[in-house]
C-alpha cells in the first residue's frame, strides 16, 4: 500500500505549509502537525526522552542530558515540528539538508513518537507532511541514513510511504538487547520529473 496523502485543512495544495496547520485527514483526524515553538521544550524532551533511554533506534548516547537532547534536535539547520492529538503533543520530527553543497538537494529527516501513542498513526503523518515540506522546500530526494534493522515497524512503515532500502551497514548499530546489528540506508524521489 501507497503512502496516503494528507488532507490540509481546506486550504490549497501550494499554501506554504510550515505556516498552516495540517490535519493527517487519511491517517488520523486528530492529528495536527505545526512548527516548534520554544514553549514545546518540555513537551519534546517527553517525546524524545523515552525513545534516548531505550537506545534501540537512535545513535544518540542513552545517557544524554536534556539539554544535550534538545541542542541536538533543533541544531542550526533543523526545522522542527512538532505532531499534537487532542492538544498533546505525541510526536516530532526536524527536517535537513542531508549534506551540503552537491549534496544539498537530498532532505533528511528525524522522527520520534511518544511510546503510549505508538499505533495512532502519528509516525506516518509525520512522514507525509516531511515529505510535502520537503518538497515545498525544493528538495529532490529524501534519504534516511541509518535505519536500525531490528525496527522493523519503522522499516514497514518507511517502506509502504515509497521508501526503499538502497544500502545495508553490517553491525553498525549496538543495540542494548540483540548485539550488532544491521543499519539501513532509505531513499526515495522527492520530485518526479526533472528541472527543465
Amino acid at each position: 500500500m501507497g503512502c496516503l496523502p494528507c488532507q490540509y485543512n481546506g486550504e490549497p495544495r501550494n499554501a506554504h505549509v510550515a505556516e498552516r496547520e495540517v490535519y493527517a485527514g487519511d491517517v488520523n483526524p486528530s492529528i495536527v502537525i505545526r512548527p516548534a515553538e520554544p514553549r514545546d521544550h518540555d513537551a519534546i524532551w517527553q517525546v524524545l526522552e523515552p525513545t534516548i533511554r531505550a537506545g534501540e533506534t537512535y545513535t544518540l548516547p542513552r545517557d544524554l542530558p536534556r539539554q544535550n537532547a534538545l541542542d541536538y534536535w533543533f541544531s542550526t539547520g533543523h526545522e522542527v515540528f512538532v505532531a499534537e492529538c487532542h492538544g498533546g503533543v505525541l510526536g516530532t520530527y526536524f527536517l535537513r539538508a542531508n549534506h551540503q553543497g552537491g549534496g544539498s538537494h537530498v532532505a533528511n529527516c528525524g522522527y520520534m513518537t511518544a511510546p503510549h501513542a505508538w499505533g495512532r498513526g502519528l509516525a506516518r503523518a509525520m512522514c507525509l507532511h516531511s515529505l510535502e515540506v520537503a518538497r515545498e522546500r525544493g528538495f529532490r530526494l529524501m534519504q534516511f541514513n541509518f535505519v536500525v534493522a531490528t525496527d522493523t515497524r519503522a522499516v514497514r512503515l518507511w517502506e509502504s510511504c515509497g521508501f526503499r532500502i538502497v544500502g545495508r551497514l553490517p553491525g553498525a548499530f549496538h543495540h542494548p538487547t540483540v548485539g550488532f546489528a544491521d543499519a539501513f540506508v532509505m531513499y526515495r524521489q522527492l520530485q518526479m520529473t526533472p528541472d527543465p
